[in-house]
């Protein structure tokens, strides 16, 4: 059965978004075509690798279709990322356009539309940023796994990750060069 996984980038401490929603503390470099030995880089083309389904809210979805349809600075992975299959999740959107790629999918329904890929053949689905719908899908019991991207800034306010009690299994640990952590954790259900 394919896995519902969650990737947040997260301050130290447990900050996904700062006050104002932004994203201040992620500092990544674009990827480009070059081969590459960096474990960072090669960590995250895996795991866009292992999915071929991206789930939305419809915030994120605003803030991303005009960036990354476009992101030519990206090169494989956004090539790989605009391929994805993506459905948002919202209650007011028609239509969902990805440039000049397959149009995301709408649905009012996100449990229901999860439930039902994980039941379908394929890869692995992600949960793209989304904190409130990622909050609803954690009580709604489909989210398999976390991927906390740990940058290392902390913020002190702003949306957690995590808003109440939560027990989880580590299934990964990894420190890489960027000063990032990759801290990888199984729902208990």
């Amino acid at each position: 059965m394919r896995k519902l996984i969650v990737q947040q980038w997260v301050t130290v401490d447990n900050i996904a978004a700062e006050e104002d929603g932004g994203l201040s503390f992620v500092s990544g470099e674009p990827f480009d075509d070059e081969v590459t030995d960096d474990p960072f880089k090669n960590n995250l083309m895996g795991f866009i690798d292992s999915v071929d389904t991206m789930i939305l809210g419809a915030n994120t979805y605003a803030q991303s279709k005009d960036y990354w349809p476009y992101a030519e600075d990206q090169g494989k992975y956004g090539e790989k990322l605009n391929n994805l299959t993506k459905f948002v999740a919202s209650s007011t959107l028609d239509d969902a356009p990805w440039g000049d790629f397959p149009a995301a999918t709408v649905t009012c329904d996100p449990v229901a539309t999860i439930r039902e890929l994980k039941e379908q053949s394929g890869k692995d689905i992600w949960l793209w940023g989304s904190l409130r719908l990622m909050h609803s899908l954690l009580e709604t019991g489909v989210v398999d796994e976390i991927r906390m991207l740990v940058c290392p800034a902390s913020r002190g306010k702003g949306t957690r990750v995590f808003e109440d009690r939560r027990d989880l299994t580590l299934a990964e640990a990894t420190s890489f060069d960027n000063g990032v952590a990759l801290l990888r954790y199984e729902i208990k259900k």
